[in-house]
């Protein structure tokens, strides 16, 4: 048995990840010789077109549907903040499901068709919802709100918007994971341009949807609060329906890139394979064997001579050749006996990113508490403005977003040359670095939040009592969502960063669904520790989480979401600290003839 040596055979093996040139800058595209040219941006403006009116219609309502369960649906703030959470849980699983069926079945295009038909149907029964009383309970004063003295929903009605919430999250599901790596396609990464496009394509993406979200959500949360619940939701329907004609409209210019099989079932095979051949010993410079190359992407390598890595060396079993397990023409005869190197590699590079995922979990508990317990802060404040202008509560997320807006570019072109100079490294810090300088402005954003809503609420049972507002501003919140904003800069794009330069490139659907999972799990584990909490702390009947936030110690809540995100951030620099980036595995791997 060889431990932890890979074979030195003269066989080129295939391998997943890109290759380069001297420079680093010349990427191997498997492109077929009959498939259109890429029309780059001009193909890219109307994915994002779609997707971005697609977020404006459920991120715009998520952010003041707390407020909308509670005043027309008369829901306490648990149910709400439980049902919002569950929500966006089911949002960030879907992807994953919508990832397996574009890689497997359809293609990404028609994932994000679907996806989009899924938006505007459960967009259309939530203005419903806002628009036929039957589909709501009857209305009742502010007063008897306070008190708890309205009459709550049916089954029927909270039936109908659970409906409406499942298919805005299988719409998320089909628009989320191939949105990104869809209008990767549409460069052409095999000219300098396309790839300057492409590298550039990352921070603008998320600039933009960060802009147009910060815009969109405070016209439509003002629509809702202070117009009419109908037409503000109403008004996205409409711009998602018209987004999606835009979608098929560029259909022309597109480049489908047909599916080739789930990831999944790739991933599967090379466990199944290298169990069988668990008892197989590993051959010393290819004199007792030799490991499996696709035929079909040999040309592909260009002079170059690939090895396995020596991670996980009994992985690499999957790939030994035994007997009769290829057939003449090159191709293997049992894919659940023989895996080729690319897949076993692709095995590795997940492994090597799953603990960086599982930490990354708990990073997003702070970005939850955003949608749910602060808004539920900003209705117990002063949201005027001057005499003739009051703040929507759903609005007070803005803050955060013109964070992101406006610091991202500033980071991208000015502090991240200063820093490369500094550290002489590519980007200034690396990409954990800076999801672990999110992880820590998510504790502080926690630290920060505690001691604000001990203030306020120490205001409003002064002036109010338990069921008063407090005399204080609404911008006393502004310290905490602007730390907020920058843990969202840092994690979150890092975060996206990450996925897609480390992920496999034939497996960036999944890499784009991991981070929707990573806020699907964070959202339930946020669900849990409330349960939890409100569980163990109202034994007593003074519970931290109450019906009315003025009687609640939601202060305490967010000191137990910081030292659960401190003991995170601990765990995530371990698993940072021992992380293997995959430029440096494939310099490892990769030898010239």
């Amino acid at each position: 048995m060889v431990n932890g040596n890979c074979s030195k055979s003269s066989e080129a093996c295939n391998y997943s990840f890109p290759l380069s040139d001297e420079n680093g800058t010349l990427d191997l595209v498997d492109t077929p010789p009959n498939q259109r040219r890429p029309a780059g941006w001009e193909a890219v403006s109307f994915v994002l077109a779609n997707e971005t009116f697609g977020k404006l219609a459920s991120y715009g309502l998520i952010a003041n549907f707390m407020v909308y369960m509670q005043r027309e649906y008369h829901m306490h703030q648990v149910q709400a903040a439980t049902i919002l959470n569950g929500w966006n849980g089911a949002s960030n699983l879907t992807p994953v499901i919508g990832a397996y069926v574009s890689d497997a079945f359809i293609g990404k295009f028609w994932t994000i068709a679907i996806g989009s038909v899924s938006i505007i149907l459960g967009m259309v029964i939530m203005t419903l919802t806002a628009l036929l009383p039957p589909l709501r309970p009857p209305p009742c004063t502010n007063e008897e709100l306070q008190h708890g003295q309205c009459i709550p929903s049916n089954n029927a009605q909270l039936g109908v918007l659970i409906v409406a919430i499942f298919w805005l999250s299988i719409g998320n599901g089909g628009i989320k994971p191939c949105s990104v790596p869809f209008c990767v396609d549409q460069f052409d990464l095999t000219t300098e341009e396309g790839r300057k496009q492409n590298k550039s394509f990352y921070n603008l993406y998320y600039s933009i949807q960060t802009a147009v979200l910060m815009i969109s959500q405070a016209a439509v949360v003002y629509i809702q609060n202070d117009i009419s619940w109908a037409l503000g939701l109403g008004i996205p329907t409409l711009f998602t329906i018209a987004t999606m004609v835009l979608l098929f409209i560029g259909a022309r210019l597109y480049v489908y890139i047909k599916p080739e099989g789930s990831a999944f079932t790739g991933v599967a095979q090379v466990f199944v394979a290298a169990y069988r051949k668990r008892r197989l010993h590993l051959p010393v410079d290819g004199v007792d064997g030799q490991f499996y190359e696709s035929p079909s992407r040999r040309s592909l390598l260009r002079g170059r001579q690939l090895h396995l890595t020596t991670q996980y060396s009994c992985l690499n079993k999957a790939a030994l050749v035994m007997g009769d397990e290829v057939d003449s023409d090159g191709s293997c005869s049992n894919p659940w006996r023989l895996c080729t190197i690319r897949q076993v590699e692709d095995v590795k590079c997940l492994l090597n990113i799953f603990p960086i995922f599982l930490t990354t979990i708990l990073s997003f508990l702070a970005m939850n508490q955003q949608g749910t317990f602060t808004v539920s802060q900003a209705l117990k404040m002063d949201l005027r403005f001057g005499s003739y202008f009051k703040m929507p509560a759903g609005l007070v997320g803005v803050i955060t977003l013109s964070v992101v807006c406006t610091c991202l570019p500033f980071y991208d072109q000015v502090l991240v040359s200063a820093l490369e100079k500094l550290t002489k490294v590519e980007g200034g810090i690396t990409v954990l670095q800076r999801i672990g300088i999110g992880n820590l402005f998510a504790v502080l954003t926690m630290l920060v939040s505690g001691f604000i809503e001990t203030k306020r609420r120490s205001s409003a049972l002064s002036h109010g009592g338990s069921d008063g507002a407090s005399p204080m501003w609404v911008l006393w919140l502004f310290p905490q969502l602007v730390l907020m904003g920058f843990s969202e800069m840092f994690c979150l794009v890092g975060l996206i960063e990450f996925y897609n330069k480390e992920f496999p490139e034939n497996m960036r659907s999944i890499g784009n669904a991991l981070v929707c999972m990573t806020f699907s799990l964070a959202s339930y584990a946020s669900n849990w520790i409330i349960t939890v909490v409100e569980d163990v702390t109202g034994r007593d009947g003074s519970g931290w989480l109450t019906a009315d936030i003025n009687t609640s110690k939601v202060d305490r809540f967010y000191f137990l979401i910081a030292g659960i995100s401190l003991l995170n951030f601990l765990c995530f620099m371990f698993c940072a600290r021992i992380y293997h980036y995959k430029a440096s595995v494939r310099k490892n791997a990769i030898t010239h003839k």
